[in-house]
């Protein structure tokens, strides 16, 4: 089946057009609309833990089965609505660039940015790749409330995104994001620095090393 997209914002200004015409099996999702338009737009990919997504009128999860005819359309975060802020385990790249444009916000002044990269070495051994596993919904969860817990101590807090990737990553790659802007600077510094400090405490992220002469699960006795 073929069904139309279109594109807002700097959706449109990335990809340079405002409308694609995609072909789907017959039980086509928006999920899988999306990997098409992904595969023909790659600069798009790095969003995807921060679009929206509507047929019609109506917001629509990534899961909604398409019609034959239906219009998809991709939004970025809709500047000064409410609910603004990002929650999420993903297992797609993680962009900085896509975090800080998430979080704008006409009322900010400053936008603070940490980007958690795997390193090629840990106490001097070598590291090939990492892994990582979540329980994604409590994940989830426990990244909100660090949110809600941000929100009450520093009320010039406008908008947060905290994305913890999961899977295989490669050296140079982010394994956490965390996106604060603020009124103030300072305000959104020391979110940020509080926020990824409580989650590395809090939320339920596993991390598995790899070497060359082994693997280790990080914090647990004995390997």
């Amino acid at each position: 089946m073929r069904v139309r997209v279109r594109f807002f914002a700097r959706y449109r200004e990335a990809t340079g057009r405002e409308r694609l015409e995609i072909d789907l099996p017959d039980d086509g999702t928006v999920e899988s609309a999306w990997s098409a338009v992904v595969h023909r737009h790659p600069e798009l990919e790095a969003y995807r833990p921060f679009t929206l997504f509507a047929v019609g009128h109506d917001y629509v999860p990534p899961e909604h089965r398409l019609q034959a005819g239906d219009e998809l359309c991709l939004f970025p975060p809709v500047s000064g609505g409410a609910g603004g802020d990002r929650y999420q385990v993903v297992t797609t790249l993680l962009s900085p660039d896509a975090a800080a444009a998430a979080v704008d916000h006409p009322g900010a002044g400053g936008i603070v940015v940490f980007s958690g990269v795997v390193r090629n070495e840990t106490g001097g051994r070598p590291v090939k790749y990492l892994e990582y596993e979540a329980h994604a919904a409590m994940a989830e969860a426990k990244m909100r409330e660090i949110g809600d817990a941000v929100h009450a101590r520093w009320l010039g807090v406008k908008r947060i995104a905290m994305l913890h990737r999961v899977g295989r990553l490669e050296i140079g790659e982010s394994s956490v994001l965390i996106a604060v802007s603020a009124a103030h600077r300072g305000d959104a510094f020391e979110a940020c620095r509080y926020a990824i400090d409580t989650l590395k405490q809090t939320v339920p992220v596993w991390k598995k090393e790899h070497f060359e002469d082994g693997e280790i699960w990080v914090g647990l006795q004995g390997g």
